[in-house]
């Protein structure tokens, strides 16, 4: 049963930075929970058979076969990854089984100046099917602070990994995420992204390799820029296997920062089919968005197409909310929720939720 042991474990005037990135410190929604503080495990509980939630260190003495993943899914594309790790999540569903409620982690930065370096093994049996919800955050002494997080993500023969990455930082903060999803015969990976409050830099670019036939790849992005910050993010889905399919669609905001948005689908292999799309609007004359689609392949029995469109918010539009009664900050708040609109993220109802109660929340703090 749920408990407040997670609240135990955190100084109390960080839980509202902590439940930014999406945590449920009641745990009552949740399957199981995992908690870093800098290179600290703070918490690490699993509240249902079949699953395994521990720090990676620890996964690596406890089981044998762990050594087997670590920086495999880098191998497969031939990539080298930071050694100098401490920390990071382990999680794993065991065959057959299916979480009905999300596992959540958060990685979270508290001392100023620090560089968080983890790597988080993420496995998904056959059959199984997961919710995760993984937050990262920084306290309000975390000045200066860097995030490094490598993920591997292992999705068996017809396994399902729902995976939604929530970034709650803070304006001087730097990060780097490095992540690669291998996904097995009918496999289904899902990667939602969000990122609506201030952050100096983030650099990232997921890969997805469908090698298993019949296997599925979706990445959901929607990101908010703020003044002086640099948000260069993408996604890359490489269809290796027959009758793959993927699909890649951001929404993205510049409120005066600069936002690079790249999608790149590569197909390795007949009967493929792939989407990709991005719209961005930009709402301050220092804003930027520059997208860049790309999609390869040297094959022929295959259905790839992308789309994109940056644009503005319309006089029109702002005068027409402002005539019923809205101020324009208002009214461009309202506008930015539909467009930046949570139904693209594939998840659940209770979840889709929680997430716009975020984004409001957000947005009113910056409107």
């Amino acid at each position: 049963m749920p408990s407040n042991e997670l609240k135990a474990n955190f100084d109390p005037s960080d839980a509202p930075n902590i439940t930014s990135s999406g945590m449920d410190l009641s745990e009552k929604t949740r399957s199981g929970s995992f908690l870093q503080q800098d290179s600290e495990i703070l918490f690490s509980k699993a509240m249902m058979e079949g699953v395994d939630i521990l720090s990676t260190e620890e996964a690596l003495k406890k089981y044998p076969e762990a050594k087997e993943y670590l920086g495999k899914n880098f191998g497969i594309l031939k990539k080298e990854f930071p050694k100098d790790t401490k920390g990071g999540y382990f999680i794993r569903v065991r065959k057959g089984q299916t979480v009905k409620m999300p596992v959540q982690a958060c990685l979270f930065l508290k001392e100023r100046g620090f560089k968080q370096k983890v790597h988080n093994l993420i496995i998904v049996e056959e059959g199984a099917k997961v919710y995760l919800i993984t937050g990262c955050s920084a306290s309000k002494a975390a000045d200066e602070a860097f995030h490094l997080g490598i993920s591997e993500f292992y999705v068996k023969k017809g396994g399902y990994l729902n995976f939604t990455m929530i970034h709650a930082w803070k304006e001087n903060v730097s990060v780097k995420p490095m992540s690669i999803a291998v996904l097995e015969e009918n496999a289904t990976f899902v990667s939602n992204y969000i990122c609506l409050k201030p952050v100096k830099e983030i650099e990232m670019y997921p890969t997805a390799v469908l090698q298993g036939d019949g296997s599925k790849a979706s990445f959901n992005s929607l990101m908010l820029t703020h003044p002086g910050s640099l948000q260069d993010i993408g996604s890359r889905v490489i269809l290796r296997g027959r009758n793959t399919s993927a699909e890649i669609i951001s929404r993205a905001v510049s409120l005066g920062g600069r936002i690079i948005a790249r999608g790149h689908l590569k197909a390795e292999n007949r009967d493929v089919r792939a989407h990709l799309e991005c719209r961005g609007l930009v709402l301050s004359e220092k804003g930027a968005i520059h997208a860049i689609p790309e999609l390869e392949t040297e094959w022929r029995d295959i259905d790839m197409s992308h789309e994109a469109a940056i644009g503005k918010i319309s006089k029109e539009e702002i005068e027409y909310l402002c005539s019923r009664g809205f101020s324009e900050e208002e009214a461009q708040s309202l506008i930015i929720r539909g467009f930046m609109d949570v139904d693209i993220l594939a998840l659940p109802e209770a979840l889709k939720e929680e997430i716009k109660n975020i984004e409001n929340q957000t947005l009113k703090g910056n409107f």
